[in-house]
């Protein structure tokens, strides 16, 4: 068989992202510590590089190649330069922080760009080999960076939880993963979902294989009762680590959820037999343990934690509607809450400094006396987390919530709305602690001009796509109609 170049045209991006991983890893052997900056400059560049490949090699038509093990599609090259766009913004966020810690080196880019790597892999994977190549990838580099600072002892121990429920994880999805290629002879998901339809297989075996599958997909998106790792990594973790973790891999996992169960096994996500009663579950449980338990938490970091699995509770709620609507609202939510999370991240790095770390509700207290523009900052993204109108973060919740009624699922979506007004409790508290408490803490903010720039355009993102929700939708709208 011959090769034909021009197979590689779509690999593009993953090409690009493995060209500079190497690049950063050999320029950092030659350069001295005071010149560490290279390797961050590289890595920037670099993203922004893969960014304009991806976007030149994506078109509106798919393509599938290396034998089936790979895809190209217009959701793949939307979800690619989210990712993409999302890890630039947290790394921007990360560097003051990694070198007031003397943490800047080069190994956290490396990582860092294989992660990236690794949910590029995921994003474009047509076959549950690659899925699952892309998704180890991910998850090894992530282990690595929760215990990136060797001096704090919770880093390492949140780093240990991470690997052991991950390898546990890993094992139920391949166990899932074994059960369903026993039972219909395929790995790759158009000949699955061909299999499925005509009915061709063990009916019991697959229902198993579905339930492995979906357990190892909620550990992946920490939803409930797989989100044990969440708030203990999260506090754990450096700040400048959790900002990139708690953005960038949702969209990967998101991902992991539409190839799996939409790509695959649509036809079998129907009722309480299939993955949808899984996911009602899953997503009610998610919305209701995150939502209360967040309001119980004084460490911020823990608390946007257990938010992030109220969010995750949201995102399946499209995801479970089975419909375009719902897949386009589902993405939707991953993007907006990513740029969220992120922008939440970097207020809480900004408000950190050498020998302080910003990690208590009470060390948000009188900002807006401190510096009253990264106060309103950090009030968008609140309220845009609680969904409060005209914030992005009310249409997010809105167009998921009018997926599910059109299926008609109309208790679940009253459900989702009552844990909304729960959660906006716990943000609207932060909000009240940076404007109507007294600072406990005088030191001016000393705040690079790059992340300046990039916190006013994160927090002001979510008025524009809040006031001009149409944009973001109908990209997505067109990701997912194909």
């Amino acid at each position: 068989m011959q090769f034909d170049a021009t197979q590689l045209i779509p690999v593009l991006p993953e090409i690009s992202l493995l060209t500079l991983a190497c690049l950063v890893l050999l320029v950092d052997l030659f350069i001295r510590e005071e010149q560490r900056i290279a390797s961050y400059v590289i890595t920037q560049v670099g993203l922004l590089v893969t960014v304009a490949v991806t976007l030149a090699v994506a078109s509106s038509e798919t393509q599938i190649l290396f034998d089936g093990s790979y895809i190209r599609d217009p959701m793949s090259d939307l979800l690619k330069v989210g990712v993409l766009l999302v890890t630039f913004i947290s790394f921007l966020y990360a560097k003051d922080y990694l070198i007031q810690r003397d943490l800047f080196k080069g190994e956290f880019y490396t990582l860092g760009l294989f992660a990236v790597l690794g949910m590029t892999v995921m994003i474009s994977a047509n076959s549950f080999l690659t899925i699952y190549l892309g998704l180890e990838l991910l998850a090894l580099c992530l282990y690595a960076l929760v215990a990136f600072n060797r001096d704090s002892p919770e880093g390492a121990e949140a780093a240990m939880k991470y690997f052991v429920l991950g390898a546990l994880a890993s094992g139920m999805l391949l166990y899932g993963i074994s059960m369903i290629y026993g039972t219909t002879g395929t790995l790759q998901f158009d000949e699955l979902a061909k299999v499925v339809s005509k009915g061709d297989m063990n009916e019991i075996v697959m229902i198993f294989g579905i339930v492995f599958l979906v357990i190892g997909l909620a550990f992946k998106l920490g939803a409930v009762p797989f989100h044990m790792w969440v708030p203990d990594v999260y506090h754990g973790a450096p700040t400048a680590v959790v900002a990139f973790l708690a953005s960038a891999p949702k969209i990967a996992a998101f991902a992991l959820a539409m190839r799996l169960l939409v790509d695959g096994l649509a036809e079998l996500n129907g009722g309480w037999q299939g993955w949808q009663g899984m996911l009602i579950i899953l997503a009610v449980l998610s919305m209701g343990v995150g939502n209360l338990i967040a309001i119980a938490q004084t460490n911020i970091k823990r608390m946007l934690a257990y938010s992030t699995i109220s969010h995750v509770g949201f995102i399946m709620l499209g995801i479970l509607a089975g419909t375009k609507e719902g897949y386009t609202a589902a993405m939707f939510y991953t993007l907006v809450y990513a740029l969220m999370s992120a922008g939440a991240f970097g207020i809480i790095i900004a408000l950190s400094r050498k020998g302080f770390e910003a990690e208590n509700l009470d060390d948000m207290k009188g900002l807006n006396q401190r510096n009253p523009w990264f106060a309103g900052m950090m009030l968008l993204l609140m309220f845009s987390m609680a969904g409060v109108p005209p914030t992005v973060g009310f249409f997010a919740k809105l167009f998921v919530l009018d997926a599910v009624v059109s299926v008609d699922l109309t208790w679940l979506a009253l459900v989702g709305v009552a844990f909304s007004i729960i959660g906006a409790f716990y943000y609207i508290r932060v909000v009240k602690l940076i404007y109507f408490d007294q600072p406990e803490d005088e030191t001016p903010l000393s705040i690079g001009v790059d992340t300046q720039v990039m916190l006013s355009i994160n927090g002001l993102s979510m008025l524009v796509l809040g006031l001009f929700p149409a944009g973001l939708l109908s990209l997505c709208a067109a990701a997912i109609g194909s």
